[in-house]
């Protein structure tokens, strides 16, 4: 059967892919980091999601905890921003080189388990402006890796495979739902905590997912939910 690395953080766009390796009929292998995140809540729902879909390894790298980003450390996270303002600049919870060595890590996995494909969540379209979440940037990694193996310089392909590049949140919602995503199992708020922030960046573009697509987030009790129904077209509340 093939097999497929998938980098898997917890959070809903990286769990959504891992469904989508599923239903294509791979042996999954996940791979979660540890970077000095300010809490590990997405990394038990990971290692929960693993197995959940029957993963044959659930591999943790951990890694250097990166200054100059928000998401280590004690600096504060940006909250409360509309869509345009995530659009127009990198935020400070760009982790630098983030998706670079995850993916490296990954093609080191894939030579390792002889995998065929290597699946990432990103996502171009509703982000927070990171640069390697970018088409050209997959692209480029496709390249490299056409270069960079044994595998690859001698007739196989291992592929570089992101399923929601571009989708919009409320689509990645809808297609996780009909694989059966668990989403109360995925954490995607970057303060942690033992309740979603519904303030950062991430928390935002979660509730935009859903509520465009119809549904409640089921991290959110029906009361909260209610009350972000009654958010303006920036996503704010009111």
């Amino acid at each position: 059967m093939k097999k497929s690395i998938c980098l898997l953080s917890g959070g809903l766009d990286s769990s959504t892919t891992l469904f989508v390796a599923k239903s294509e009929g791979y042996d999954l292998y996940t791979l979660s980091f540890l970077y000095g995140q300010k809490h590990k809540r997405e990394l038990s729902c990971a290692e929960e999601l693993s197995l959940i879909v029957g993963a044959k390894m659930h591999r943790v790298v951990t890694l250097p905890t990166p200054t100059g980003t928000s998401l280590t450390g004690k600096a504060v996270l940006p909250t409360d921003r509309t869509l345009e303002e995530m659009s127009v600049e990198i935020p400070t919870t760009y982790v630098p080189a983030r998706n670079t060595l995850f993916i490296a890590y990954a093609l080191q996995f894939a030579e390792e388990v002889d995998a065929d494909a290597i699946f990432i969540g990103a996502t171009a379209q509703d982000f927070s402006g990171y640069p390697d979440d970018r088409p050209e940037y997959i692209e480029a990694w496709q390249k490299l890796i056409n270069l960079a193996t044994k595998k690859t310089v001698s007739g196989g392909t291992i592929e570089l495979k992101a399923p929601l590049l571009h989708l919009y949140k409320a689509e990645i919602v809808e297609w996780g739902l009909e694989l059966g995503v668990p989403y109360e199992k995925t954490w995607s708020c970057y303060a942690g905590g033992s309740k979603p922030c519904l303030e950062c960046d991430s928390c935002q573009l979660r509730i935009k997912g859903f509520k465009e697509a119809g549904q409640r987030d089921p991290l959110v009790d029906e009361i909260t939910w209610d009350r972000l129904q009654k958010i303006d077209n920036r996503y704010r509340l009111v």
